[in-house]
């Protein structure tokens, strides 16, 4: 099965994986439609994120890449409807972003979850 993930630097020596930080966790998201994976590109941007591409890769091939760095990976799947505020974050990025320098710290700073931020950036989309 084919997924579609957010890429920062596709194809370059510093590519990297769009991720989020939950409760101590790295979780990169993988989304069943690719509109869905531009809708938050689009969200990212408007906070005045670095754009990431989208890109079609096996759901396998993430899988074994979060497994090999301890990561979590959750599928956005088509139709999501999100029923807890963390699930919310997958479908409206988080309103903090670690600066592009920070990337490759090991330490990630946690998010916190403001509902009413979430709320917001999808009016924002309106």
């Amino acid at each position: 099965m084919n997924i579609f993930v957010l890429l920062y630097n596709f194809g370059t020596e510093k590519e990297g994986i769009h991720s989020i930080e939950l409760k101590g966790r790295t979780i990169v998201l993988m989304f069943e439609e690719k509109d869905d994976a531009e809708r938050y590109c689009g969200l990212l941007e408007a906070q005045d994120f670095p754009l990431p591409t989208v890109e079609m890769i096996n759901i396998n091939e993430i899988k074994d890449f979060c497994t090999k760095l301890d990561y979590e990976c959750k599928l956005v799947e088509k139709n999501f409807v999100p029923k807890t505020p963390e699930d919310r974050l997958l479908i409206s990025p988080p309103q903090k972003n670690l600066e592009v320098e920070d990337w490759n710290n090991e330490t990630l700073k946690k998010e916190d979850i403001d509902l009413n931020s979430i709320k917001e950036n999808l009016e924002k989309l309106l």
